[in-house]
């Protein structure tokens, strides 16, 4: 016989479950508060690992990559974590779906690099007891086949690297040999076995340690930590390794991390991982005899770049501990603008609260190659991260970043804004706060080619604040800085 439930009974229950719905909005609306964001925003996050890897509590994941099946076009994110990779589709980006799990050979992991070739996903690991793994993945959203499972190329690599039909892979470990390898090459006729084509110790033993490349025609990019960049050739006529120039007495030299080139060729970003804190810096590699340092970035002091990638529109994006994401437009390889950032390490970094002595946590890396224009990003400790950063990756039109001059910055109780070579005619000008609070919005008039205004600063907070001015077809944000 079924219960029968009286008026009362109905109530508390309907009560309470709104009380329980109230309580998840309320905690989910609390939560997003806490990313600190600017022109990027959050669309979802996935944290499919349970596990915590050896090295800090709490930090589970490494690289992420992305994926688009031109079949049924659909889109996924591989992530690497403590355990393995995890296969997430993301083709709704508000409703991400872990589809599958390939295990890695290590099960305590700190370091994971992914890239795909084809349909199939290239797995590395630099832990001890790792393997080279190759997954198929044309049987997704289903499943994913592993077709190669094995340490007979190599145990351990710390990065790798696709151009075209070749495989490039970074501190390699093999049976046998003593040491990691700088860097060896596999050529990908057979995807899903590659045939190893040369090692960069047989032409350049010098060269030590290739911890990360960025490979464009053959032409390398080798972030050779310590010993800066250098830039080779890979001649596939002879099968050999060709210096073309090096980098490795620059302003703030560090453990070269990693790079990426500008579509042009002209302009290559890298980072210094080592020691904390270091700028990113643009170089000019149009003419390899004459490298030129052209403009470094810094999200905050004390915050350290991982790896940078660029888009087609010329814009510079930043993984960075303990910041998240940083945008720039490098169109201009003289003066980078920021144009969006999102900080996925909500408890550190641009909510004011740098772990110095723990900085290397937060942002490990981004994908923002996938036809949908979702930006990936994965985060140590939080997960899967998939923002839309459409906003800041707008492309700018009608004006240069020296058209705008803020000073004195950092300033204190007041800053002026200079305008040069500005159409006359009526714009919009607005402060935001990192949280991106409007502080102060209004419109004026330009009616001269050199435009002045002064604000009254002395009642904002210590901080940074974005200067946004906007027009038809025209936007452009500053970034000014307040101390005491």
């Amino acid at each position: 016989m079924n219960k029968r439930i009286n008026f009362f009974e109905k109530r508390n229950y309907i009560n309470s479950l709104l009380f329980f719905l109230i309580v998840i909005l309320i905690s989910k609306n609390f939560l997003a508060q806490n990313y600190v964001q600017y022109n990027i925003s959050l669309l979802s996050v996935v944290s499919p690992e349970t596990t915590n890897n050896w090295y800090a509590s709490q930090t589970k994941y490494a690289g992420c990559y992305g994926w688009h099946n031109p079949i049924d076009n659909r889109e996924y994110a591989i992530i690497g974590s403590t355990k393995g990779n995890h296969f997430i589709e993301v083709s709704q980006p508000q409703n991400p779906i872990v589809r599958d799990f390939v295990p890695g050979a290590s099960q305590n992991s700190l370091w994971r690099e992914i890239k795909t070739y084809q349909q199939y996903a290239y797995l590395v690991s630099d832990d001890n007891g790792s393997k080279f793994q190759i997954v198929d993945m044309s049987y997704l959203p289903d499943s994913v086949h592993i077709v190669y499972n094995s340490s007979a190329l190599f145990t351990k690599a710390h990065t790798l690297f696709v151009d075209g039909n070749k495989l490039y892979c970074g501190g390699v470990s093999v049976i046998g040999a003593s040491g990691a390898i700088s860097m060896v090459v596999y050529d990908l006729s057979n995807p899903a076995n590659p045939v190893l084509l040369r090692s960069l110790k047989q032409d350049y033993p010098s060269i030590t340690y290739v911890h990360d490349m960025f490979v464009k025609n053959d032409t390398i990019y080798a972030s050779a930590g310590n010993q800066g960049l250098y830039i080779l050739k890979f001649n596939t006529t002879t099968n050999t390794f060709n210096l073309l120039a090096d980098y490795t007495s620059y302003f703030e030299a560090g453990y070269n991390h990693s790079s990426y080139l500008t579509t042009d060729s002209k302009t290559l970003a890298f980072c210094d991982e080592v020691p904390a804190g270091l700028t990113v810096k643009l170089i000019d590699v149009s003419d390899l005899n004459n490298i030129q340092l052209k403009d470094t970035i810094r999200s905050h002091v004390g915050s350290t770049a991982h790896n940078p990638y660029i888009t087609n529109s010329n814009h510079l994006i930043v993984s960075y501990y303990q910041d998240g994401v940083y945008i720039y437009d490098v169109s201009n390889s003289n003066n980078a603008q920021i144009t969006g950032f999102f900080d996925t390490d909500y408890l550190h970094g641009l909510n004011d609260n740098y772990s110095f002595s723990t900085p290397y946590r937060g942002c490990w890396g981004v994908y923002p190659y996938l036809p949908s224009g979702i930006l990936l990003a994965s985060d140590m400790q939080n997960g899967l991260f998939v923002l839309d950063a459409s906003e800041a990756l707008k492309i700018k039109t009608n004006t240069t970043e020296k058209d705008v001059v803020l000073f004195p910055n950092p300033g204190n109780d007041h800053c002026i804004i200079a305008l040069n070579g500005f159409k006359k005619g009526k714009y919009k000008f607005s402060v935001s706060d990192i949280s991106g609070k409007i502080i102060l919005n209004e419109e004026f008039d330009i009616t001269s080619n050199l435009y002045k205004k002064e604000i009254n600063t002395s009642n904002l907070s210590d901080g940074i604040y974005f200067v946004q001015i906007a027009g038809e077809n025209l936007s452009i944000i500053k970034k000014w800085v307040k101390t005491n």
